[in-house]
C-alpha cells in the first residue's frame, strides 16, 4: 500500500505542470549553440513568452540559458 501511495507523487513531481519562459536579452554576443537552444524553446524575439511543459529536457535548455530567460511556474 505504502508504494502505490508514494507512486503518484513521484509522478507528479516528475514535471507535469508547465513553465513559462521569457528572453529577456538579446542574442548578440551569445554562443551558436545558445542561439540554437533559444529558437528550441521557441523564443524568437526579445520578451517573447512561451509556456511549455515542465520536463527534464526543457529545464536542461532553461538551466544552459540561465542569463537569457526569465522562468516563471
Amino acid at each position: 500500500m505504502a508504494k502505490n501511495e508514494t507512486a503518484p507523487k513521484a509522478a507528479s513531481k516528475e514535471g507535469h505542470g508547465t513553465v513559462t519562459v521569457r528572453l529577456v536579452k538579446g542574442l548578440r554576443g551569445t554562443q551558436a549553440r545558445h542561439r540554437l537552444s533559444v529558437k528550441a524553446l521557441g523564443l524568437g524575439k526579445l520578451n517573447s513568452v512561451r509556456v511549455l511543459k515542465d520536463s527534464p529536457q526543457v529545464r536542461g535548455l532553461i538551466n544552459q540559458l540561465h542569463y537569457l530567460v526569465k522562468v516563471e511556474e
